[in-house]
């Protein structure tokens, strides 16, 4: 266990020493927990909400947690929840007769940054036309270079499924880019 992890844990704890060590907590796993939601949910002000809430959900249910895994295997495994909750409250308010990925095309697209990339453009599409589970799986290897244990224990997958599905996930995601890449 890191020495930040036990410090963080002994003061969420003590009641006297929680808000602190909530402090703590968001100080050192803000930032890659955000970039971890944004990937999945593209909107930053929505990933801010996701990030919020995951948050929230530390502090009421640290508790439960048991430790016999990594404090940011339990972070990510509960900001992975919410994000996914919250894509599928957006899959729920679109209109049936709309594309189901054409809100979140957009949001890529808006969100690439002016005179984005145009392979870091298709790379963001490519992945979110994969389903949920190759899309997670995808974007915790690729992006945080999570080993595939960790991986297991956020989404309670076997290893197996994992390397399936990133394998899977890489050949789509391959096959996208070379049919919609203009050289």
């Amino acid at each position: 266990m890191k020495p930040i992890d036990a410090e963080i844990i002994a003061m969420m704890k003590e009641e006297r020493s929680q808000e602190k060590g909530l402090r703590k907590l968001m100080d050192t796993y803000q930032s890659r927990l955000y970039w971890h939601i944004r990937r999945m949910i593209v909107d930053h002000d929505l990933a801010q909400d996701v990030l919020q809430d995951t948050f929230i959900k530390v502090y009421q249910n640290f508790h439960q947690f048991k430790q016999d895994s990594q404090l940011y295997t339990w972070l990510y495994r509960i900001a992975t929840n919410e994000a996914l909750q919250q894509l599928n409250r957006m899959k729920k308010m679109q209109k049936s007769d709309e594309d189901p990925d054409y809100h979140l095309m957009n949001l890529v697209a808006d969100n690439a940054g002016a005179g984005g990339d145009e392979i870091q453009l298709l790379l963001q599409k490519a992945i979110h036309t994969l389903p949920e589970k190759q899309k997670l799986v995808f974007m915790m290897r690729y992006y945080d270079d999570l080993p595939y244990e960790e991986i297991s224990q956020i989404v309670d997958m076997s290893v197996g499924t994992l390397k399936t599905n990133y394998h899977y996930a890489k050949q789509k995601i391959e096959e996208y880019i070379k049919a919609n890449y203009e050289s």
